[in-house]
C-alpha cells in the first residue's frame, strides 16, 4: 500500500509546533499537545507519506505573530496549515459554530489549489467534527474522529457546578454541538477513544454509538520527562519537602497522586493504611493532592476532603507515617514517581472510577507498580502492562491486600516494575500510538470511499422522561427480575435517564450496585436525597450541595436529639455532612411529632423522616428524595409527568406524591406508605421488587407514550 496522506482537523484553541501555552484558556490544553504530538508521530511512520494539520488562523494583537502564519513546519512529513474562518482575532469554542462552514470551504480550497487528494480526514473535538463531516463528504474519503470530550457529558457537569439550562445553552451552545456529535458519530468511519471505557460509558449516550466502529488506541506518553530513577531525584527539594513529615523517609512510598475530590477515594486509601498494621510498618503514605494555602480557602468539596484527611491521620495516629505536602509544581510530578520508584514503593490510584488512568502510565514510565480502581480505564492499562492490581476501591481490605502483595516480595516487586517499563514502550508510546492507529485504518484504506450515513432524526438534546427507583425495596430481592429490568434500562437508554434514588452513601450504594450488577445510572441520589451525583465520573450537584445548606446547623441537631430516649446514634459511615442518623425504637422514642416539636422548639428547621420503623433520619428543610428528583427535573428539563418513581419506605413518600407517575412495589413496608393509597395515580403493583417496577412500566405504557392515566382502583 502507498504511503498515506493524513488530514488532521482541530479547530479551536491555540496551536503551533513549541512552547504551547498549555492551560492558557479553557481552549489550550491536552488536546492541543496531542494533536501536535500525534501530527509528528505519524509523520515519522514510514507508511505515511504527510501529515497536514488544520487549525483556525488567528491574528490578534494579545497573541504572538506566529498563530497568524498560514503554514508552520513541524518537520520534513509535517506541517500546521492555518485557514482562514470568521473574524481574525481569538475566538473561544464556543463562538466558533457560524464560522465552521466557512472553515470547511476554506480548507477544501486550500487542498485543491495544493493538488492535495487525502486519504483519511481525522477531526478532534465536536466543532471538527463538524467539519471533518463536510470535508470527508466533498472529498470522498473516509472520517476518523476523536471526540476528547463530549457534550453529553459536560452538560452533566455544567449542571452539577450550577448553571441553568438556558446559561449553559447561551453560552456553550450545547445543542449545536450535541448534533454535532450525532453528525459525526453517524458518518464516521472510525470512532477513536482511548479506553473501551469511553467508548460504553459516554458514547453510549449517543443515538448513533455504533461501537463496532470504535476503536481503542490511547494516547502516548512522553517518554522523556517520565524516566526510572538515577539518583538525581534524591536531592530536589520535593525530596526534602516530603521528609520533613516522614519519621522514616528511608520506608517504601505508597504515592497517591490527584485533586482532592471525594471521586479520588482518599478516604478509603488512609483507611485501608490506618487499619493495617504491617502496612503502616513497611511503607510511608504519601497523599500529593493539589496546591493549598489554606484549607478554608478551598471550595467546600476539597475541604471536605482534606479535612476528612488529617482527621483520619488523627484518628489512627499517623504522624510521622504520612506526607501530605501544600505545594508541588507542575514540573516537579515526573521527581515524585521517581522517588516513589527509587524506595521501593507503589503508586495507587483508588478513585471510585477512572475514566483514563494518565497518572498510571507516567508511573509505569517512571519504573513503580501500581494499584488502582477496577472502574475504569485501569483495567486497560493493567491489561496491556500486567505492572499491578485492580482493586474494589471501595473495600479497604482489598487495597491493603494488593499494597502488601506489591511490596513485601522484592523479586516481585522488580518483575513488576520491569512489565511496566516495557507495556509502556510496547502500548503508551508516540510510536506505539501511530503503529496502532495505522493499524486500524488499514480496513477503512482497503474499503475504499466509505457509504456516509446521514443521522436518522435530529438527535434530543435531553431525554424526556426519566425512571427513578429505591435500591433496598426495588432492586435486591430479586435477581432474575433485576435482570430484567437492566435489559430495559439498556435497550432505552438513549431516550429515558436512569436514576437511583436511595438513603444508603455513595460507598455503600456504588458497594452493592456492584454486587448485584446495577449499571451506573445517570443520576445518584444518595443519602436520602443529600447528594446528587452525574455519571459518568460521579460528578457532585455542587449547585444542590449550596442548595440545601439553608439553616443547616446538625451540631444542634445532635445536641436535642443524642439524650433523648430509645435514639441511638448510627455509625460514622452512616452519617454525612446534611444527613443526621439514628437507631430509634418506637416503643421507647418520643412520638415522630414529639421529635418534629422537640427539633422546633430547638429552631431547628428541618425534614425529619423514618424508615422502615427502625431508622430516623434528619436532613435540612431542602433535602429529601422527593426534592431531590424534583431538582433534577427542573434542571434537566423533563416533565414530573414523564418521570416513572418506584418506591417501598417512608423515605420514598414525597418522591411519589404531586405529579410524578409513581409505583408503589408489592413488597412495601405497609405502615409507612398506607397513606399513599388514598393518592390518586398512584400505581400499587401485584409483584414485588423490580418486577412491580416492570410491571408500572406496562401499565403506564411508559416508553411508547407516557401516558398519565386516571385513577386507579386499588
Amino acid at each position: 500500500m502507498k504511503p498515506i496522506h493524513i488530514v488532521l482537523v482541530s479547530v479551536h484553541g491555540l496551536i503551533r509546533g513549541g512552547d504551547l501555552e498549555l492551560g492558557r484558556d479553557a481552549d489550550t490544553g491536552g488536546q492541543t499537545l496531542y494533536v501536535v504530538e500525534l501530527a509528528r508521530a505519524l509523520a515519522e511512520s514510514p507508511g505515511v507519506a504527510r501529515v497536514d494539520l488544520l487549525t483556525r488562523r488567528v491574528s490578534d494583537p494579545q497573541l504572538t505573530a506566529d498563530y497568524a502564519e498560514p503554514t508552520e513546519i513541524l518537520g520534513p512529513k509535517a506541517r500546521i496549515i492555518r485557514i482562514e474562518a470568521g473574524p481574525e482575532g481569538y475566538l473561544r469554542k464556543e463562538e466558533l459554530w457560524d464560522h465552521l462552514d466557512s472553515f470547511a470551504d476554506n480548507a477544501l480550497a486550500f487542498l485543491r489549489a495544493e493538488g492535495l487528494s487525502p486519504d483519511i480526514v481525522h477531526s478532534h473535538y465536536a466543532d471538527a467534527g463538524y467539519v471533518g463531516t463536510r470535508l470527508a463528504n466533498l472529498l470522498g474519503v473516509p472520517l476518523v474522529h476523536t471526540g476528547h470530550s463530549l457534550g453529553r457529558v459536560k452538560r452533566r457537569r455544567l449542571i452539577a457546578s450550577g448553571l441553568k439550562r438556558d446559561v449553559i445553552e447561551s453560552r456553550y451552545h450545547m445543542a449545536r454541538r450535541v448534533e454535532a456529535e450525532e453528525l459525526t458519530l453517524g458518518s464516521a468511519s472510525l470512532v477513536i477513544a482511548s479506553t473501551a471505557n469511553e467508548i460504553e460509558e459516554q458514547y453510549g449516550l449517543y443515538d448513533h454509538y455504533q461501537p463496532e466502529q470504535m476503536r481503542v488506541v490511547p494516547p502516548g506518553t512522553d517518554l522523556q520527562s517520565f524516566v526510572p530513577p538515577n539518583g538525581d531525584e534524591q536531592g530536589a527539594p520535593i525530596a526534602a519537602e516530603l521528609a520533613r513529615f516522614l519519621a522514616d523517609p528511608g520506608k517504601p512510598m505508597i504515592l497517591a497522586l490527584s485533586r482532592p475530590d471525594e471521586r479520588k477515594n482518599i478516604a478509603t486509601l488512609v483507611r485501608a493504611y490506618g487499619e493495617s498494621t504491617e502496612l503502616r510498618e513497611l511503607a510511608n503514605l504519601v497523599v500529593v493532592a493539589g496546591n493549598r494555602d489554606d484549607i478554608r480557602d478551598l471550595d467546600s468539596g476539597a475541604q471536605t476532603v482534606l479535612g476528612d484527611l488529617l482527621l483520619d491521620i488523627d484518628r489512627y495516629d499517623l504522624y510521622g507515617k504520612v506526607a501530605y505536602p501544600k505545594h508541588h509544581r507542575r514540573e516537579e510530578v515526573p521527581v515524585l514517581y521517581r522517588l516513589a520508584a527509587a524506595s521501593g514503593g507503589v503508586f495507587v490510584n483508588p478513585a471510585l472510577t477512572e475514566p483514563f488512568g494518565l497518572t498510571l502510565i507516567e508511573a509505569a514510565a517512571s519504573g513503580l507498580p501500581i494499584v488502582a480502581t477496577s472502574d475504569g480505564g485501569p483495567q486497560d492499562i493493567i491489561g496491556n502492562c500486567h505492572n499491578g492490581y485492580l482493586i474494589d476501591p471501595l473495600n479497604p481490605d482489598d487495597i491493603t491486600t494488593a499494597l502488601l502483595e506489591t511490596l513485601k516480595d522484592r523479586e516481585h516487586w522488580a518483575h513488576l516494575a520491569r512489565e511496566g517499563l516495557r507495556g509502556v514502550q510496547k502500548h503508551y508510546s508516540w510510536q506505539a500510538h501511530a503503529a496502532t492507529y495505522l493499524e486500524a485504518l488499514k480496513p477503512l484504506l482497503e474499503q475504499g470511499t466509505p457509504a456516509l450515513k446521514p443521522p436518522r432524526r435530529r438527535p434530543m438534546l435531553y431525554h424526556d422522561r426519566a425512571i427513578f427507583s429505591d435500591l433496598d425495596q426495588n432492586l435486591l430481592g430479586d435477581p432474575e427480575s433485576l435482570a430484567e429490568f437492566v435489559k430495559e434500562v439498556r435497550e432505552h437508554r438513549k431516550c429515558a435517564s436512569f436514576g437511583i434514588a436511595t438513603g444508603r452513601s455513595l460507598e455503600s450504594a456504588l458497594k452493592v450496585m456492584r454486587r448485584y450488577g446495577i449499571p451506573m445510572p445517570d443520576v445518584l441520589i444518595t443519602s436520602l436525597g443529600t447528594d446528587i451525583h452525574f455519571a459518568p465520573e460521579y460528578t457532585v450537584d455542587q449547585a444542590w450541595t449550596r442548595h440545601i445548606d439553608h439553616l443547616w446547623t446538625p451540631a444542634a441537631v445532635r445536641a436535642i436529639l443524642d439524650e433523648l430516649p430509645g435514639l441511638k446514634r448510627q455509625p460514622k459511615e452512616e452519617q454525612g455532612r446534611f444527613k443526621v442518623s439514628y437507631y430509634i425504637d418506637p416503643q421507647v422514642a418520643p412520638s415522630l411529632e414529639e421529635i418534629n416539636r422537640l427539633l422546633h422548639q430547638g429552631d431547628q428547621t428541618v425534614n425529619v423522616t423514618l424508615s422502615f420503623g427502625q431508622y430516623l433520619d434528619v436532613l435540612p428543610i431542602r433535602a429529601s428524595k422527593g426534592f431531590a428528583v424534583r431538582w433534577f427535573a427542573d434542571q434537566w428539563g423533563v416533565p414530573l409527568e414523564h418521570i416513572l418513581v418506584a418506591g417501598g419506605s417512608g423515605s420514598d413518600q414525597d418522591m411519589m406524591r404531586g405529579n410524578t407517575l409513581a409505583v408503589v412495589v408489592a413488597n412495601r413496608h405497609n405502615d409507612e406508605l398506607r397513606a399513599l393509597a388514598e393518592v390518586e395515580r398512584i400505581y400499587f403493583a401485584q409483584a414485588g421488587y423490580a418486577r412491580g417496577i416492570l410491571e408500572a412500566i406496562a401499565h403506564y405504557d411508559f416508553y411508547s407514550a407516557c401516558r398519565v392515566p386516571i385513577a386507579e382502583s386499588r
